[in-house]
C-alpha cells in the first residue's frame, strides 16, 4: 500500500500553528512525496523484473540443453512449457522501453532478444520449401556459433529475424499452419532434432536452438548488470534531473500501451486478420503477451513488481491531482477488464475481423488502451512533464 507520510507527532501543532500565521503554506503540514523515492523504486522493480526474466532464461536453458542432449517428447514439451514461463516474466519488461536506455539504445540487444515479426524460412525450413534457412544452408554456413547468428540478425531485412525468444518459439514449435477453429499452436514434431528423424540436418538443428538460448541469457544478463544496484545505467538513470528520469518512466509506458501494444501488436493483427501478425504466433501464447505488457505498464505506474512495493507515480499524480489520479486508475481497471475479455487464442479473436462479435471485443480492448494512455500522458502534464 502507498502512503503518504504526515509528521505524525508533530501535525496537530502545525496545524494549529497556520491559524496563526496566514503566510504558512497547508503543504507545510505534510510531507510530500519525494520524487527521488518514485525513481529509486523504479529501478529496483526494472532491476528485479530484468533479474527474473535472466533466471527464466538461464531455466529455458538448461530444458533445451536436456531436450538436445536426449530429444523425446517429454523433454520437448517441457522445453516449450519452459519458453512459457520465460515469456511471463519477458513480457512486463516491455514497458522499460523507449526510454534511451540499454536496450534500446544503439547497441542494446532489443532486436536480439524480441524482435518481430520473424521470416521463417530465414531460420529453417518452411511448408513447400524443406531446405530453407540457415539450419539448411550448410554451403554458406557450414559452421554455426553465437557470433555468426548475432551477425545475421536482421542482415537484409527486418524480417530476417535469426534469434531470440521468437527465434526459439519457432524452432520449438514450428509453422503454424492449421485454421484458427482447430484452436492448435505449431505442430513440429520433435523428430526434427532427433539423428535420422523428421527432417534434415537435425545436428544443426540442435545446435541453432541451443545457441538461441546462450544468447538469450547473455542479453538477459547484460540488462541485468546494467541495472543493478551501482551498475551503469542505474547509477546513471538515478543521477538524472528528477524530472528527466519521470519523463523516461512515463514515455516507456505510455509509448507501450499507447501505440506499440494497442497499434503495432494487437489492432494491426485484428484488422489485417492474419496469424503470421501475431506476437507469439508459432505457440499461440500471444494472448499472455498482450495480458503481460499491459500488466508492466500498470507496474510503472503504481510502483509494484513482485515483492517490491514503494512509492510511485501514481503518488505523485494524486497528490497533484486527486480527481486525475481517480480517472487514470478507472481507465486502468477498464483496460485489464477489456483485454481479459478477450478470446483466447488471439488468432481465434482475430479470424473475422474487428467487427465480428469477438473482433469487437479486441477492438474495444484497444480503445481502452488508448485510453489508458491518454489519462497517463494527462496525469505527466499535470506533474509538469511533457512527453514528446
Amino acid at each position: 500500500m502507498k502512503k503518504v507520510r504526515f509528521f505524525k507527532p508533530l501535525l496537530l501543532v502545525a496545524t494549529l500553528a497556520l491559524a496563526f500565521n496566514g503566510c504558512q503554506s497547508d503543504d507545510d503540514a505534510i510531507q510530500r512525496i519525494s520524487k527521488t523515492e518514485v525513481i529509486k523504486n523504479y529501478a529496483a522493480i526494472v532491476h528485479a523484473n530484468y533479474l527474473q526474466a535472466y533466471n527464466d532464461a538461464v531455466a529455458l536453458k538448461t530444458a533445451i540443453t536436456n531436450f538436445t542432449t536426449a530429444p523425446s517428447q517429454t523433454l520437448f514439451n517441457e522445453a516449450k512449457m519452459a519458453w512459457q514461463t520465460a515469456r511471463e516474466s519477458y513480457g512486463t519488461t516491455e514497458a522499460f522501453r523507449f526510454i534511451d536506455g540499454p536496450i534500446d539504445d544503439e547497441n542494446g540487444p532489443e532486436a536480439l532478444l524480441n524482435a518481430w515479426p520473424l521470416d521463417e524460412n530465414f531460420i529453417d525450413y518452411v511448408d513447400g520449401a524443406p531446405t530453407a534457412g540457415i539450419i539448411n544452408n550448410t554451403a554458406t554456413y557450414p559452421t554455426l556459433s553465437k557470433a555468426l547468428l548475432e551477425s545475421l540478425n536482421e542482415e537484409g531485412g527486418e524480417k530476417n529475424i535469426s534469434v531470440g525468444y521468437h527465434a526459439i518459439e519457432f524452432l520449438l514449435w514450428g509453422q503454424d499452419l492449421t485454421a484458427p477453429s482447430a484452436n492448435l499452436p505449431g505442430q513440429r514434431p520433435y523428430t526434427d532434432f532427433v539423428d535420422a528423424g523428421t527432417a534434415s540436418n537435425q545436428d544443426r538443428r540442435r545446435e541453432y536452438l541451443n545457441i538461441c538460448a546462450d544468447l538469450l541469457t547473455d542479453n538477459l544478463a547484460y540488462l541485468v548488470d546494467q541495472w543493478k544496484p551501482n551498475g551503469t545505467y542505474r547509477n546513471y538513470f538515478l543521477n538524472l534531473n528528477e524530472n528527466a528520469a519521470l519523463k523516461k518512466m512515463f514515455t516507456g509506458a505510455i509509448v507501450l500501451v499507447y501505440s506499440e501494444l494497442a497499434i503495432e501488436r494487437v489492432n494491426v493483427a485484428l484488422y489485417n486478420q492474419d496469424q503470421e501478425d501475431e506476437h507469439s504466433c508459432f505457440s499461440d501464447n500471444t494472448h499472455r503477451d498482450i495480458r503481460l505488457n499491459l500488466q508492466g505498464v500498470i507496474n510503472v505506474y503504481q510502483g509494484d513488481y513482485g515483492t517490491i512495493s514503494g512509492v510511485s507515480l501514481e503518488n505523485l499524480v494524486r497528490e497533484s491531482n486527486f480527481n486525475l489520479a481517480n480517472e487514470v486508475n478507472e481507465a486502468i481497471a477498464d483496460a485489464k477488464e477489456k483485454t481479459n475479455a478477450t478470446l483466447i487464442p488471439f488468432d481465434m479473436a482475430i479470424q473475422d475481423g474487428p467487427t465480428s462479435t469477438e473482433g469487437a471485443k479486441v477492438k474495444a480492448a484497444v480503445d481502452a488502451m488508448q485510453l489508458m494512455g491518454s489519462n497517463l500522458n494527462a496525469a505527466a502534464q499535470s506533474l509538469g512533464i511533457t512527453i514528446d
